[in-house]
């Protein structure tokens, strides 16, 4: 089976890899040189010269250019792991078995964008790593591999971006086969269940002191590394926060932002509920 890959994350990279492990026949694969959209970005170059992979830096993925490119490879599937960008009709109809993306999500359920940040940012219990057939919707085609993922109160983006990463591995193996063989199984989404999330603007991650302290704690882990960090300003200056405990108390006369102490374990905050160590 003939693989053309698109890629350009950490974890396109960590599925590369997986697919030169399981010996898959990878025909070429597109990829961005750099992006100032992604902060997980990577380069597969590296990794396509070090096994002869032929590779396209393709800042349009949909350009003709590049759909020739890829149409000349004669793909029989097209993986899509880690491309923040819409797929047109003409290359998704290239390849036999189509197109296939990943999610980080339970689809149909927080198809959109952003989705383990806005997992941890709510404060949600679960997520999920789903493989699915693309259409020209969000997230919206038939899935072919789908597995559920805990979160733990102890989970921050780097630590859930793991275990999202590891599962999908996982199921990269075990469906690969399967479509080698046309075995698999395709599921069609219940759209009438579907819901979305919204691209992050910068003001997402500003810290507003009013925020109860497991609110700004689910914020600050949600945007810490790999991703941009949560903020607060002081004085026209930006401040980056990456990691934060809850304290817990019963404060009512100090008001929030207040500094209640300073040490070499951090800062403690008043918030609108409770208190926050920085």
């Amino acid at each position: 089976m003939r693989i053309v890959f698109i890629g350009a994350v950490k974890f396109s990279e960590q599925a590369l890899n997986k697919l030169v492990e399981i010996k898959s026949s990878i025909v070429g694969v597109c990829t961005l040189e750099n992006s100032n959209f992604n902060s997980d970005h990577v380069d597969l170059s590296p990794l396509c010269r070090k096994n002869n992979i032929p590779v396209r830096y393709t800042p349009s993925i949909n350009s003709e250019e590049t759909v020739d490119w890829i149409s000349d490879l004669a793909p029989d599937v097209i993986f899509c792991f880690g491309w923040s960008r819409l797929i047109k009709k003409k290359l998704l109809n290239i390849a036999p078995l189509g197109v296939i993306g990943f999610h980080p999500a339970l689809l149909p359920a927080n198809r959109g964008r952003h989705p383990l940040i806005w997992s941890l940012i709510l404060g949600l219990k679960e997520s999920g790593s789903t493989f699915f057939f693309m259409d020209e919707g969000a997230d919206s085609g038939d899935i072919l591999s789908q597995r559920n993922v805990s979160i733990s109160e102890m989970d921050d983006a780097g630590t859930l971006y793991e275990k999202v990463s590891k599962t999908a591995l996982n199921q990269i193996e075990q469906f690969v086969p399967t479509l080698t063989n046309t075995t698999f199984k395709r599921y069609p989404q219940d759209h009438s269940k579907a819901t979305y999330w919204r691209k992050r603007s910068r003001l997402d991650g500003q810290i507003d002191w009013r925020m109860s302290a497991h609110t700004i704690h689910n914020l600050v882990r949600g945007l810490t590394k790999p991703y941009v960090g949560a903020h607060f300003e002081i004085k026209n200056k930006i401040f980056k926060v990456w990691k934060t405990e809850v304290i817990k108390n019963d404060i009512k006369n100090i008001e929030p932002a207040k500094v209640l102490s300073v040490d070499e374990s951090g800062a403690i905050i008043k918030t609108g509920v409770d208190s926050i160590r920085l």
